[in-house]
């Protein structure tokens, strides 16, 4: 298989730190978003930006930014869908995705994932934890999408679906579930109480 495309997925709303691009927040050295960048670039083919609004303000980092097709922020789905047909036009496969605001996700994401959708003719696959009785803890913003099924989770939004599990288990998704040592490398920062958690980690 061919190696995939990264799509970073910052179209949410950051209703919880007032608004704005959470991405954009000072974390250490750099931004929420270059940690993010530095760790999801090594792993894959090419990267791009999911998010809506003026993309210029996204200018300084030299990446496609992609706006979802979908209108009224209809969630991280909508995000997933705008990436695959920006690899379709890449003569991509696959794509995978991470969320903006999670910056200590695993240094070998895409391989781990990769090896979770071997055999797979369509290849999707979510990180997850271990979780309690119920299961493992999934993470839907980090995941191996085939460019193949675009057009079906584009029918899919259409007619109301937004929830990531609910398209991914219909497709046979897959798991590829990722050790907690100190702390959840899934951490991600949604408060000003996170983002200062996130400076003492780093």
């Amino acid at each position: 298989m061919k190696q995939p495309l990264g799509v970073i997925l910052a179209g949410g709303q950051a209703t919880r730190m007032g608004g704005g691009d959470k991405g954009l927040l000072p974390l250490g050295p750099g931004t929420l978003l270059s940690h993010v960048i530095d760790r999801l670039a090594p792993q894959v083919a090419g990267l791009a930006l999911n998010a809506n609004g003026d993309p210029e303000r996204f200018g300084h980092l030299g990446l496609p930014v992609l706006r979802d097709s979908v209108e009224g922020f209809v969630g991280p789905l909508a995000g997933v869908l705008a990436g695959l047909d920006w690899a379709a036009g890449q003569g991509a496969d696959t794509i995978v995705t991470a969320a903006a605001d999670t910056p200590f996700f695993p240094a070998d994401l895409v391989p781990r994932l990769l090896l979770a959708g071997e055999e797979m003719s369509e290849p999707l696959v979510l990180a997850a934890t271990p979780g309690d009785k119920r299961g493992h803890l999934r993470h839907p913003t980090f995941g191996l999408w085939p460019v193949a099924l675009r057009e079906d989770l584009r029918a899919a939004l259409a007619e109301g679906l937004r929830k990531v599990v609910l398209w991914t288990d219909r497709h046979g998704g897959r798991e590829a579930v990722f050790p907690v040592t100190t702390f959840d490398p899934f951490f991600n920062v949604n408060t000003p109480e996170d983002l200062a958690r996130a400076e003492t980690l780093l």
